[in-house]
């Protein structure tokens, strides 16, 4: 078993520091995921064509989601100053002061009406007018095409009334439109994925300056100043600046929130490190050996970039809806209007009945049907631990065939506890080892330090004072404690000095294991291990229930993967995996067929999570996992995937059943509108059809609060 005091080199190609090239790459990727972002959202609201908004000029992406803001305050603004206007028109309708039973007699009602609506009209409306221009130029009419064509219609006739047409008007049927179409709108936009600070958060992991070696002296340098070979300090505790390889010192390299290895690894000379990774207690002297986009972390930065150019987004089933209505309104609407002609009816009649068909065609429940369940489950979700960045892979959960896990800080703590402590026969007691194997770690920072010192305070065991510690480069720690020689080391040191020890008792999936030497002579050993999380098992459970299979991935060795795997029993393992490679893994399992959803917490995992169809991060885990992320898990707890993916199907019945509910009463309502029983004396007045569609925007709103029950 490998002792982490040793040289632990990992081998992930050419890796190193991202810096000037990063903000090229970063500014890139942002213009992408600006694109990507726009083409994603609602049809026409008033975005500009995405290529116009960004070429060149989304410096970092700061324009984008400058934009993205604006957008949002528009729409709101729009929403807010068509209210205040709506309840007057409201209040002036004729047909409304007929339904309630009251009646206003004021001067110029039409007229003021009128005035307001088209204010309404153009002001709170324009979002949808340039939409319906946008998708007739496309040849893609959708939801802005349904709502546009319903407002104008119902503008120009209630227009033509005023001033000489005989007939009723629709000045309150376009208010509450508009108004309600607005606050969909606006609800869905608040929702809708912001452009990914991925790219921000990869650069801002390399520090800004290095001091760089010159002539003896050390100088203070930003990072774009760097160049292959120059050589540079590292102090404990900073980031290392650039990749390159240690020419004088040793440390412990925290390497974590970029390789994924739950160990801070062992540095010394000749090794590589990698920029962005955190530096232990030791000095180091580092040759920097590449930069600008053959760093590491740029690699990750395109590796990032290609998954997330290449995922596509789910058309939107109420957009899919609308286009449907459109077609079904134009066709009912003009179809209704030649019809009575062609029976005889004069024009006003005629006209009528078409205004209404296409009014209550639009309905105001296909708009709420989907943001209100997004706004709903959003906000529930959020409550219950998942924080919901990318709503169609959120609506996508319900189709997920596997689940990759990634180990470390997933399924596991990602923080190495001792597992076990066993001593030799006729040796002293478990207490008294771990206390004199404290005296000696206590003058280390290392991890197994920290794991041997917490478990004494945990067991109430005071840790005595120690001498002449010395540091055994790649083998361990040794001291004076109490006049006793002390020293805690692993197997190579065992090995070396040819000691012989009982056969090794140490559980399989362990992956450390320290011996403690007491005057030469071997008393017992400590192993260690990274936890299993206790709701793992539960969480895997759950999923294998649900048809749902799920494999580890881990860049841990064969036997620590074996164990866990084994442990929760898991469908599989992929163990000794790179960063690079998994991605390629998430791809493999796409090609076979399989909708994937993907779980980590570190950086190396944020092209895979990107790949994936969904991608899960744990809050717990590095600001970067989680903002390429779809879904972030705020309490790192892997029973809330299970639940996010039955929400998931929940969430998805809800709007099935929220846009069936909104399209169903136009079966009924269009051929009623449209005066199909005419001659039975039976025929949808506008006023009955504004009932109609206000009952179904009731039901649509009732059903989606039922939403709030489901997560439990």
């Amino acid at each position: 078993m490998t002792h982490p005091h040793e040289h632990h080199q990992h081998h992930h190609g050419s890796k190193s520091q991202a810096e000037n090239e990063a903000n090229n790459i970063a500014q890139k990727l942002e213009e992408k995921t600006l694109h990507a972002h726009h083409e994603a959202m609602p049809h026409g609201e008033g975005t500009p064509p995405p290529h116009e908004e960004h070429m060149g000029h989304a410096a970092h992406g700061e324009h984008g989601h400058d934009h993205h803001r604006m957008m949002i305050a528009d729409f709101k603004k729009r929403f807010w100053v068509s209210l205040v206007l709506a309840i007057p028109v409201i209040i002036l309708s004729p047909m409304v002061q007929h339904i309630l039973g009251f009646s206003l007699d004021v001067p110029y009602a039409m007229y003021i009406a009128f005035a307001l609506s088209s204010i309404i009209y153009f002001y709170g409306g324009w979002p949808f007018l340039t939409g319906l221009v946008e998708e007739v130029k496309k040849g893609a009419p959708g939801m802005m095409t349904l709502i546009g064509v319903a407002i104008t219609v119902a503008y120009l006739y209630s227009t033509a009334t005023v001033f000489g047409l005989q007939g009723m008007d629709f000045f309150w049927e376009l208010a509450t439109l508009i108004v309600i179409m607005l606050l969909g709108h606006w609800i869905e936009m608040r929702s809708v994925l912001g452009a990914s600070k991925a790219l921000e958060l990869l650069v801002s992991m390399m520090p800004a300056e290095a001091m760089l070696i010159r002539g003896g002296e050390t100088v203070k340098v930003r990072i774009e100043e760097l160049k292959k070979n120059d050589l540079i300090l590292v102090k404990p505790g900073e980031k290392v600046p650039a990749d390159g390889v240690v020419e004088d010192g040793e440390s412990h390299l925290n390497e974590s929130m970029l390789t994924g290895e739950s160990k801070p690894v062992k540095k010394s000379k000749g090794d590589k490190v990698i920029g962005g990774s955190i530096n232990g207690n030791g000095v180091l002297r580092v040759k920097v050996e590449h930069t600008g986009k053959e760093s590491y972390l740029n690699k990750v930065i395109t590796l990032v970039q290609e998954a997330q150019k290449t995922k596509s987004e789910t058309q939107r089933l109420a957009d899919r809806a609308a286009k449907w209505l459109t077609y079904v309104a134009l066709t009912a609407g003009f179809g209704t209007l030649a019809v009575w002609l062609i029976l005889g009816q004069d024009f006003a009649f005629a006209l009528e009945r078409m205004v209404t068909v296409m009014v209550i065609s639009c309905p105001h429940a296909l708009g709420l049907a989907v943001p209100l369940v997004v706004a709903i489950s959003t906000a529930v979700s959020a409550n219950n631990g998942l924080l919901i960045r990318n709503r169609t892979a959120f609506e996508n959960s319900r189709r997920i065939t596997t689940i990759i896990f990634d180990k470390t800080g997933t399924l596991t703590q990602g923080s190495h506890e001792i597992a076990s402590v066993v001593t030799f026969e006729n040796a002293i007691d478990k207490k008294e080892m771990l206390r004199l194997a404290a005296g000696v770690e206590q003058n280390s920072e290392h991890y197994i330090a920290q794991a041997i010192l917490r478990k004494v305070k945990a067991d109430g065991i005071p840790v005595p004072p120690s001498q002449s510690f010395n540091y055994l480069p790649g083998k361990g720690l040794e001291g004076k404690v109490e006049g006793k020689d002390v020293k805690v080391v692993g197997p190579n040191y065992m090995q070396e000095y040819n000691i012989q020890v009982p056969a090794s008792q140490a559980e399989e999936g362990v992956e450390t294991v320290v011996y403690t030497l007491v005057d030469g002579a071997p008393v017992g050993y400590i192993t260690m291990r990274d936890q299993i999380r206790e709701e793992s098992a539960g969480a895997i459970q759950v999923l294998k229930e649900n048809g749902i299979k799920n494999l580890l991935l881990t860049g841990d060795n064969e036997r620590v993967a074996k164990s866990v795997s084994d442990k929760l029993q898991m469908d599989g393992y992929l163990a000794n995996v790179l960063p690079h490679q998994k991605q390629e893994k998430v791809k493999e399992l796409q090609a076979k067929g399989e909708f994937v959803a993907m779980t980590g917490d570190g950086v190396n995992d944020a092209p895979a999570l990107a790949q994936a169809d969904v991608g899960i991060a744990i809050g717990s885990g590095t600001d970067v996992a989680a903002e390429t992320a779809d879904i972030i898990l705020v309490n790192s707890n892997p029973q809330d995937i299970a639940s996010l993916i039955l929400f998931g199907k929940a969430t998805y019945k809800k709007m099935i059943q929220n846009l069936i509910w909104a399209t169903a009463y136009n079966v009924v309502a269009v051929p009623l509108a449209a005066g199909i029983l005419y001659n039975q004396g039976i025929m949808i007045s506008p006023a009955v059809g504004a009932a109609l569609m206000s009952l179904s925007t009731v039901i649509v709103a009732i059903n989606a609060q039922l939403l709030r029950k489901k997560i439990k």
